[in-house]
């Protein structure tokens, strides 16, 4: 193999188009998106896409889940300090 030609063809404008179809369904989708990340035998450029966007999904659902602990808290401090500035 010569040293200009790529270790793998690249997805074609179609196939991110079929891609990106598939992973707007809900439930398929999420689905496909582990598949083509960990799965075998998938194309590299899909299988980092994937990869890139469930680790991206987990650190928003970190900072969500953070977030929601922060409210609940600062609601809790508001809700005792209202309650004893009415005593």
């Amino acid at each position: 193999m010569a040293n200009d030609e790529p270790l793998e063809k690249p997805l074609s404008t179609g196939e991110w188009f079929v891609t990106l179809v598939v992973l707007a369904i809900p439930v398929i989708g999420l689905i496909m998106h582990f598949v083509w990340a960990f799965g075998g035998g998938t194309n590299l450029g899909r299988r980092n896409f994937c990869r890139a966007f469930l680790l991206m999904v987990a650190i928003l659902f970190c900072l969500g889940v953070l977030t929601l602990v922060g409210f609940l808290l600062l609601g809790g401090t508001m809700a005792a300090l209202l309650n004893n500035a009415h005593r």
